[in-house]
């Protein structure tokens, strides 16, 4: 089975820990080239989003690499034992409570990313330039006009056809082709979803412009007093908090409904599998602990 984890990013360290938990589960074939190369690749996404001067390089670099190798040896054992889980549970029928319990794991396992890499992620965020959140800006409005192409554009028939090819495509790597009838009950799981496409965009409008607020104010700005890295890391970590935990409102609402949805949703259509398709879901699942074995021990 298959679990994945939404989860927007406005800082460092929000990113770094989608980037790992992505090279930790991702395709099997490359996990290992993907993991053993996650410094490099997330140093280049991030200067995406920062520009890093010449100054700040060689610091996000050595602390990615930290990161990685503080990963490989605390988490990776962690994510093992959740895919064997996974696997027990692949080779039979399972309840939406289940699924969600593993993936509130999963999550747990982001959440402990994301607090390791505070500490450097304050240091850095307090070294940007009034440019460099101007290159952030700018970056927020290239995606967000990407988003809105992508989902706001479309008429809702379309923005169901794409959710439906996306998950096609997720489920046909795990368990192999989909019968007819497993298409239908996953086309009819599309079109009765809660997801809203538009309270998704307003959402990451907001969190980008607090995200803005909070990193202009570390600056001192409007004469107010430079934050002090202790401060900057409580900030982030509540600004992560509230992400992860959204305050009560119309998207904690979306957010809490779509967990329901997702977990009843892979339930049934796990539940309709045949043997041989849940026996390629094990196999997958055996490969990706294998590859993972090999990463721990190679450090």
């Amino acid at each position: 089975m298959r679990f994945s984890s939404r989860i927007r990013c406005a800082g460092l360290a929000r990113i770094i820990g989608v980037l790992l938990l992505a090279a930790a589960l991702g395709a099997c074939s490359a996990v290992k080239l993907a993991y053993n190369n996650l410094p490099e690749l997330s140093y280049w996404w991030l200067d995406g989003y920062f520009d890093f001067d010449g100054a700040q390089t060689p610091k996000v670099r050595d602390e990615l690499a930290q990161l990685l190798a503080w990963h490989r040896q605390n988490e990776l054992p962690r994510i093992i034992g959740l895919l064997q889980e996974a696997q027990g549970l692949a080779s039979a029928d399972v309840t939406p409570a289940q699924a969600c319990q593993l993936a509130d794991r999963v999550r747990e396992r982001l959440l402990a990313v994301t607090e390791r890499a505070e500490a450097a992620s304050a240091e850095f965020v307090l070294s940007l330039s009034e440019a460099q959140l101007q290159q952030l800006e700018r970056k927020y409005a290239k995606n967000n006009a990407e988003y809105r192409k992508d989902w706001l554009d479309r008429s809702p028939a379309q923005v169901q056809e794409k959710r439906y090819d996306q998950f096609l495509e997720r489920q046909e790597d795990f368990y192999g082709r989909l019968t007819t009838e497993q298409r239908a009950l996953l086309r009819q799981q599309v079109a009765q979803s809660v997801f809203s496409p538009k309270l998704a965009y307003e959402e990451r409008r907001q969190r980008q412009q607090e995200a803005l607020v909070l990193l202009r104010g570390f600056q001192g700005g409007n004469g107010g007093p430079r934050a002090s890295p202790a401060e900057a890391r409580a900030a982030l970590h509540a600004y992560i908090q509230r992400i992860a935990d959204p305050p009560p409102g119309p998207w904690r609402d979306q957010q809490q409904a779509l967990l329901q949805e997702g977990c009843r949703n892979l339930a049934a259509l796990h539940n309709t599998t045949s043997a041989t398709q849940r026996e390629q879901a094990v196999r997958r699942l055996q490969a990706y602990q294998g590859d993972l074995r090999q990463l721990v021990a190679a450090r």
